[in-house]
This record gives C-alpha cells, sequence and structure tokens, in this order.
C-alpha cells in the first residue's frame, strides 16, 4: 500500500489474537505496521509479530522490487515489532541495523549470538541518516512506552514514523471510530506515562508534520489537529468529556439496584453523558479509558473479607497506577454488619493527585432503603450542579451568590462584535454596590473587547477556577479577537443575552449590562447591572497569586541577562527595557516586567 511516492507500507493484520499484550481484547484484530522508504538507499522500518514472518517478508520483497535494503531502523523493542530482526538478516545479510544504544542492548536480550559487527550503525538523539533526498531524524522518546524508544521524521514527506505513539486496536481492514480503540490503547498501554508523552508532544511541535505513520493502527493523513489534541488531552490528564462514568461491583443485585437508580436520576438532572460499567462482566480495559474520558466517576461495591470486591480493587488499581488524577469521584458502599468499603476506597486513591471528593457517600446496610434513596438524590445533586448551571432551562438564573466568586481573580469577559465571538483575560472585577447589584469591571482600552463592550453596552464576566490550565490564558490573554476566533473548537454555551460563556474551567458567570463608563486613561471602567447569574461549580477561583505560583509555567532563564514577563514568562535579554516596551506574547508593558535574579 502505498503511502506517499516512496514510502510503502509492508505491515500485517492480525486475527488471531484474542488478548493483546494477554490483557486486552481485540475482538476486530491489531495491525503489526512496518514501511520501506524507496530512495538512492532503501530503509525499511521496524519488523512485525513472529506469528507473521512469512507474510512481511512477502510483503517487504514485493515493495522491493528486486533492489536489496540498506537499512533496517529499530524505533521499539517490543516483540510485536522486533520479532523478525533474525530473519530479516537472514534474508538480507548486507543491511546495516540502525538503532541507539538502548535498543542494541535489548536486542542482546532477546535474541542469542546477533552478529551486528560492522553493519550496526548507533543513532544519538537528534541524529540524521540520508538516504538520498529523504533526510531523517531521530528523536528520542524514553518510556513512550519503553526506554529506549525513538520516532523517526521524514522532513522530505514530512512524515513522522510514530512508533507506538498514536496506535490503535483493530486491524486495518476494519472500519470504525479512531478515537475510541486508541483512547483504550493509550491509557492502557502508554497511560502512566502522561509526561514522557507531553515531552514528545512538544518535540514534534517544532516539526512540520503532514502524516503520522505509527506502528498500529491507520495511516494518519488528515486533520492532524484533532489527533494530536487528544493526545495532548490524554497525557494531561485533562477531562475529555462531560460527563458520569459509574463502575460497581454487585453480589445480590442490591448495590446494581442503587447504581440504576442513580443513572436514572443523572439523567433526569440533565447529565450529558451517563456510562455504567459491571466490573465483574465487563472490559475492564473500556471501563478504565472511559474513568479518564470522562471528568466525574462513582464507585460502588460491597465489603468483602474485610475489604472490598476484587473486582472493584482491581479496577482501583488500574486508575492509580495510571497516574489517575483530576477528577470528581463519589463513593456508594453496601455492608450488612461492618460496611468499610468507602474508607478503603478512598484510602486506595489517597494518593492520585488533585481528587474531589464529594460530600455524599451513599451507604447502603444490606439492602436499599429510604435514606438512602435521599442520598442517591443528593448526589446526582452535587454530580449535576455545573451541568444544571449550564443548563438554559434548569439552571437558577438569579443565583446573586455568584457575587461571592468574585475576588482578586483572574476571569474571562466574553463579548461579540455582531460577527464572532470574543474573550479577554482581565483581573479587575470589583463588586461596587449590592442595592441593586453592580458590578464594575475595569478593560485596557488598547483591547478589542473594550472597543467591542463599548459598542454593545453588555459582557459575560466568567470566573475562572484553579482548574484553569496555562492554555487558558494563552488563547484569551495573549492575541487579539479582532484578528483570530479565540472560540474555534471550544462548545459554544450561551447565556441569556446571546452571549458565549467558558463550558469548562469556570466557578461562575454573570451577564453584565452597562450602565456607566468612566474614563480612566488608558483603561476604561464599566459599571454594570447583573442581568443574569449561575453557580457553575464549588472549584475555588483562580488568583492571580495561584496563577504564578501553580499555572505559569517557569521561564527559562538559564544564563540570561535581561528582564521577564511577569504575566507570561518571556524574557527580554539586555541591560535595560525600554520604557515603551510591550510584551510581544501577552502585550503587557514595561511595568509588568521584572529583571532576572
Amino acid at each position: 500500500m502505498k503511502i506517499t511516492n516512496d514510502i510503502t507500507y509492508i505491515g500485517v493484520n492480525d486475527h488471531t489474537t484474542d488478548l493483546f499484550e494477554g490483557q486486552y481484547r481485540v475482538p476486530s484484530g491489531i495491525s503489526y505496521n512496518s514501511y520501506i522508504i524507496s530512495d538512492r538507499k532503501i530503509a525499511v522500518l521496524d519488523t512485525v509479530d513472529i506469528g507473521f514472518t512469512h507474510e512481511w517478508l512477502d510483503n517487504l520483497q514485493n515493495a522491493l522490487n528486486g533492489r536489496q535494503p540498506d537499512y533496517l531502523i529499530i524505533q521499539h523493542m517490543e516483540p510485536d515489532h522486533s520479532a523478525n530482526i533474525v530473519n530479516f538478516l537472514n534474508v538480507y545479510p548486507d543491511t546495516a541495523v540502525v538503532a541507539n544504544a538502548k535498543t542494541f542492548a535489548m536486542m542482546e536480550g532477546f535474541f542469542d549470538n546477533l552478529q551486528l559487527e560492522g553493519r550496526r550503525i548507533e543513532v544519538e538523539d537528534g541524529g540524521t541518516l540520508s538516504l538520498g533526498s529523504h533526510e531523517l531524524t531521530f528523536v528520542f522518546a524514553p518510556m513512550v512506552h519503553w526506554p529506549e524508544v525513538m520516532v523517526t521524521y521524514d522532513s522530505k514527506d514530512k512524515v513522522l514514523f510514530s512508533a507506538d505513539g498514536f496506535g490503535k486496536f483493530g486491524a486495518l481492514d476494519v472500519s470504525e471510530d479512531w478515537a475510541d480503540e486508541a483512547r483504550r490503547y493509550y491509557i492502557g498501554i502508554v497511560g502512566k506515562y502522561g509526561g514522557q508523552v507531553q515531552a514528545l508532544l512538544k518535540k514534534a511541535a517544532a516539526l512540520d508534520i503532514k502524516m503520522i505513520c505509527p506502528l498500529h493502527g491507520p495511516v494518519l493523513k488528515e486533520n492532524l489537529g484533532y489527533y494530536l489534541g487528544l493526545y495532548n488531552t490524554w497525557s494531561s490528564y485533562t477531562v475529555e468529556s462531560a460527563g458520569v462514568v459509574i463502575a460497581y461491583t454487585s453480589v445480590y443485585g442490591n448495590t446494581k439496584k442503587a447504581v440504576a437508580l442513580l443513572a436514572q436520576k443523572l439523567k433526569e438532572k440533565g447529565c450529558p453523558k451517563v456510562e455504567v460499567y459491571d466490573l465483574a462482566r465487563c472490559d475492564m480495559s473500556e471501563a478504565v479509558a472511559a474513568a479518564f474520558r470522562y471528568g466525574k466517576l462513582v464507585l460502588a461495591t460491597t465489603t468483602y473479607n474485610a475489604g472490598i470486591f476484587p473486582f472493584m480493587r482491581d479496577f482501583i488499581e488500574h486508575l492509580t497506577e495510571r497516574n489517575y488524577r483530576a477528577r470528581t469521584i463519589g463513593l456508594i458502599e453496601n455492608g450488612s454488619w461492618a460496611p468499610l468499603a468507602a474508607k478503603i476506597m478512598k484510602e486506595m486513591l489517597s494518593g492520585s493527585k488533585d481528587i474531589t471528593m464529594l460530600d455524599t457517600v451513599v451507604k447502603i446496610k444490606s439492602a436499599v432503603k429510604k435514606e438512602n434513596i435521599e442520598q442517591i438524590e443528593a448526589m446526582a445533586a452535587e454530580l449535576c450542579r455545573d451541568y444544571i448551571a449550564q443548563s438554559s432551562d434548569m439552571a437558577n438564573k438569579n443565583d446573586l451568590t455568584a457575587l461571592f466568586k468574585i475576588g482578586y481573580g483572574l476571569y474571562v469577559v466574553t463579548s461579540n462584535d455582531g460577527k464572532k465571538d470574543n474573550g479577554l483575560i482581565v483581573n479587575t472585577v470589583t463588586q461596587v454596590t449590592n442595592t441593586p447589584n453592580r458590578v464594575a469591571v475595569t478593560i485596557n482600552k488598547d483591547s478589542y473587547s473594550h472597543h467591542v463592550i463599548k459598542q454593545t453596552g453588555k459582557m459575560n464576566v466568567c470566573c475562572l477556577s484553579v482548574e484553569a490550565p496555562f492554555s487558558v490564558f494563552q488563547n484569551f490573554g495573549f492575541r487579539s479577537g479582532r484578528n483570530t476566533d479565540k472560540f474555534e473548537g471550544w462548545e459554544l454555551l450561551r447565556s441569556d443575552n446571546g452571549l458565549v460563556f467558558l463550558p469548562k474551567y469556570i466557578n461562575a458567570f454573570m451577564s453584565l449590562e452597562v450602565e456607566q463608563y468612566v474614563d480612566l486613561d488608558t483603561h476604561g471602567m464599566f459599571i454594570c447591572s447583573i442581568t443574569e447569574a449561575r453557580v457553575i461549580s464549588s472549584k475555588e477561583t483562580m488568583t492571580y497569586t495561584y496563577y504564578q505560583d501553580n499555572v505559569k509555567p517557569k521561564p527559562d532563564t538559564g544564563n540570561k541577562k535581561g528582564f521577564v514577563c511577569k504575566v507570561c514568562g518571556y524574557v527580554y535579554e539586555g541591560d535595560e527595557l525600554p520604557e515603551d516596551f510591550v510584551c510581544p506574547l501577552c502585550k503587557h508593558g514595561a511595568s509588568d516586567f521584572e529583571p532576572i535574579g
């Protein structure tokens, strides 16, 4: 199968394996991908599983069309990709093997008496290999997901050969949605190594990539931003989709009854997605992937042998060993005489970072009783608080406790110029009166939002919570809405005034109508009445101090001399900072810079 004029796919489909890596069900099979680049020199990238030796060698022979390969590049030593190294060299004894030092060390562990004298090319991180017009660059990706892994970039066709990265379960002769099986693959196999994947994504961002060729799954040719975006979400442990996962075990059906009632209540309260997994019967890897996909998880199980039911213990261990974090968790326990399940589950999750436990715990003693139904109702309400607040029909639109969220915090102010939605970061929102309730918002005159709000007389103020990542500040604070669409790719939720409010990363928002404008030279102050106010969550408001200490990346000043922007971390090198200097990233002036060191 031709990938480009010079790159050919020579992999195989496996429909015989029922459990990939001995644990992951693959009802649609699995592919083992291998590629050949034909230039003045010929390079083969990786081999395939040992069960498909002759099929792969046939594919290779046909692609060579009578020529001899010059290089065999090994990116990953897992046997489903490296098992045929010796068989390849027996057929093509003059081929040089290209790999890094750790890969060659692993070869000695996998193969006896592998003779590579005179045909071993050891590469360094960032090293290159020329095939003629194709220049290959090797980028090390340790622990994605083995220590020796490297990826290969072809600068001519702008192809990234990504090793196990961007792979998925499923053979190539089966048509199915990419994301579901890629998510299950990633979370199950690579999920523990999010930090290492983030490091690789940063390296990849410096490359002009038009195509991704993984070692499992289809070649990715179009809409690469979609795939890169999902990998960024997965590897940063960010919530991908709004919804609740309920994972449970039940011995005699009483815990199952509680779960069914909770699922019903969640749907009645507008939960956008409810997924229920019976851990004794479902595919465990699907349940684990779902727990990482959604932002909220309910664990329901029985006390068993003074512990918890084995399938639940197994499930939680799958989560924690993959760095499960930054999620909201509710607990349902059942125990006839000494219920311990909630306590044990909480202890098992104690090492997970940024976990929010629901205030409500459902405590069943044998069968579901009236008090349990009330607890389930309360749990559903707690889980759906933000969904209800986002709903045009169910939200309390006069919840003036939203005013309590105002502090010396950071906010996204949204507006609309009649053609597109806009937003910017501000840190000056103040309640000025309470009879009636009025709010003052001060905005720099240089910003496009100031111009729009002065014309339209309305805005939404979204109170950022501590969940907001740095990307929110980059998007809304470091570029102008005049020439960019700041809401591209966002889910658009609108308040009654027609303006958008952020679907995530906020704990409240207020719709404001301008009553008075005060000119403050460089800034303008809008005195506004409140037309709508909603509380989205109980998360803490993002303060400027929290942003500086926990969200903003630390600037890489190294041995540089000069000044650093306190807002975004931009480094200006020089002995003196011009008084009229404006940061090229966040557009803040010289007053927001401080000397390095």
